[in-house]
């Protein structure tokens, strides 16, 4: 049994939620997110509240489904209510991050600069050397921050690279002198 399948969404004031055809769209003061569903779960919208159950007690599938679904739902009616944000710390001497136009530009000692380019639907800004990534959708703002992060990962000698603000690199202690 899901337990957070079982859970029931509380839509807040100022937010619909509507279903046509397995599309899913949540509107909101923020915005507006679309998601497709499959119909192994079965969502029922009634009034303000949104519950979920299996639409087969035996097949595995919708059972999986089940609390996947209630979770990626709440995340969309949180989302067009208040923004998620995310933030990268660029740390290593001579590393540097700026955003020109619709583009991060990184210094991070290559022999050439990295340009990554930013989704349309996410604000990205740069100070000094932190990146704060901000949008609706929760899955999005995550997967962008993960891909910047990918592009120099920290190590853990002097810590040099990309972390989140929330991370904390295990230093390893270096060599020692005989």
């Amino acid at each position: 049994m899901s337990r957070i399948g079982k859970q029931i969404i509380e839509i807040p004031k100022g937010t619909t939620v509507t279903a046509d055809n397995g599309v899913y769209t949540v509107k909101g003061p923020q915005g507006e997110l679309k998601k497709t569903f499959r119909d192994d779960v079965t969502i029922t919208i009634d009034g303000d509240q949104i519950s979920f159950a299996p639409s087969s007690a035996k097949s595995v599938l919708s059972k999986a489904l089940w609390g996947t679904y209630a979770s990626i739902m709440k995340n969309m009616v949180q989302g067009v209510n208040t923004l998620y944000e995310k933030k990268l710390i660029l740390e290593g001497v001579g590393f540097k991050v700026d955003v020109q136009g619709k583009q991060l530009k990184f210094a991070l000692g290559f022999s050439h600069d990295v340009f990554v380019d930013i989704p349309d639907h996410l604000n990205v800004t740069a100070e000094k050397n932190t990146i704060t990534v901000t949008g609706i959708d929760k899955e999005e703002v995550g997967r962008f921050t993960a891909n910047v992060r990918s592009l120099k990962k920290p190590e853990p000698y002097k810590g040099k690279g990309l972390r989140y603000s929330d991370e904390i690199v295990r230093r390893k202690q270096g060599k020692k002198s005989a």
